[in-house]
């Protein structure tokens, strides 16, 4: 694939211009198409820069790059980016070049911004992307590890990714690619869930042999479909909620009903045979709001501070001293979890492939402080003096959306830990 370089050159007389008047119209446009290859993107922006510095110096009341060209032709500078000529010598009209605004990143809200989330659209993640990102493009992804791959080689903007559940608990899976990816938490939704059996049209509870979903979708729902009158049906896992819809709406599988939102029943033509069937109405999902860059830490409003780290040494006085670091300074722990450690490629470690660090387990820790606070500050100075391992992944603005408690609305449809 061929790529423009860029050549150096000054506004200005040509080389071979030297000591001579240039003519009027004389001066030429070059650059070179063949083979040649940008080193990276930060070249490739410097280069469309200084192109558009140019000739904006040169013509800095026209909006038309050609006629800019042209006045810069006029004037006989040099800017050695265009070809000159084809072989037989005839002039060539090539594309105004790429802009600084056609390669800049989206903007950091509106309609323009890529989200991605994990399932197909109707999944509980869609919802909490609309949440978190009002009015921008959600990006479907068929896997979490996608999501995250999505937003690292800028096909999106942000992720946002379900790691906590009230009732089945942490997403382990996104945890642990917190971990191995590069990018940072820069908010996080919070959303009920609101679970809906749902069937082809016509079909009754008789006729249902099957209830395929998301295993967390199929553990919350577990009590209230055994106790459903008229409902003997096996469990069946499935990637996602919306996904395990869109499977029984595709194959018109009449004897399989999906437990999924409202929003997938009116995407694929499905009816709602049993609408808010999760056993507790309290049961709500925790989303991460995923960058390529972190957000600055601010004092202005409650935040929330994730980091993981790990200790090579037995014992649990080494937890206890992490752990006091907090309590000595006031700052209140919201969650606590230990994962095994697994052999994979740390974030810090950036070209040693598999991580040489020999821990057995890491530590997840949420706090409720900005890392602008000066207490957090000393208090992980503190913590990487005992550990032999440590990583902020975010500190981020809390949602402090208002729940009704014990209520989950349809219209607000939210998020659980699958999709």
């Amino acid at each position: 694939m061929a790529v423009v370089n860029f050549v150096k050159a000054h506004i200005g007389q040509s080389p071979k211009l030297q000591g001579r008047t240039p003519r009027r119209g004389s001066g030429v446009v070059r650059s070179s198409l063949q083979g040649a290859v940008v080193g990276n993107r930060a070249e490739w922006l410097t280069s469309c820069a200084v192109l558009s510095s140019k000739v904006a110096a040169l013509a800095p009341h026209s909006t038309n790059s050609h006629l800019a060209l042209a006045v810069a032709a006029s004037n006989g500078a040099v800017l050695d980016l265009i070809p000159l000529e084809t072989v037989d010598g005839s002039a060539r009209h090539l594309p105004a070049p790429l802009r600084i605004a056609d390669l800049s990143p989206a903007p950091m809200h509106g309609s323009e911004l890529r989200v991605a989330y994990q399932g197909v659209p109707g999944a509980y993640s869609e919802k909490a992307s609309g949440k978190a990102y009002p009015g921008s493009d959600a990006i479907p992804c068929d896997q979490f590890e996608v999501a995250f791959q999505a937003v690292e080689n800028w096909i999106a903007d942000r992720a946002v990714l379900p790691v906590e559940n009230s009732l089945g608990g942490s997403i382990h899976r996104n945890y642990d690619l917190l971990l191995r990816h590069r990018l940072h938490i820069v908010g996080e939704v919070q959303l009920p869930v609101h679970h809906c059996l749902l069937v082809l049209p016509g079909v009754r509870k008789e006729d249902i042999t099957r209830v395929i979903s998301h295993p967390q979708a199929l553990a919350q729902c577990e009590h209230t479909l055994t106790r459903m009158p008229g409902l003997n049906a096996a469990r069946e896992a499935f990637d996602d909620t919306a996904g395990a819809a869109e499977h029984v709406a595709a194959n018109s599988l009449r004897d399989t009903a999906a437990i999924a939102s409202s929003r997938a029943a009116e995407l694929y033509g499905m009816e709602v045979l049993a609408d808010g069937i999760q056993d507790d109405s309290g049961n709500v999902t925790r989303f991460v709001m995923l960058a390529r860059e972190p957000i600055v830490p601010r004092m202005d409003r409650p935040f929330k501070t994730s980091i993981v780290f790990a200790h090579d040494k037995e014992g649990t006085s080494v937890l206890f001293k992490v752990l006091s670091a907090f309590a000595f300074r006031d700052i209140s722990l919201t969650k606590i979890e230990s994962r095994p450690h697994r052999p994979i490629r740390l974030a810090d470690d950036a070209d040693s492939g598999t991580a040489p660090k020999q821990f057995e387990y890491m530590f997840y820790v949420d706090f409720q402080a900005s890392l602008a606070d000066p207490r957090v500050q000393n208090a992980l100075a503190e913590v990487q003096e005992f550990t032999s391992f440590l990583r902020v992944l975010g500190s981020y603005p809390m949602d402090m959306t208002p729940m009704a408690a014990g209520v989950a609305s349809p219209d607000s449809s939210s998020a659980y830990s699958s999709s």
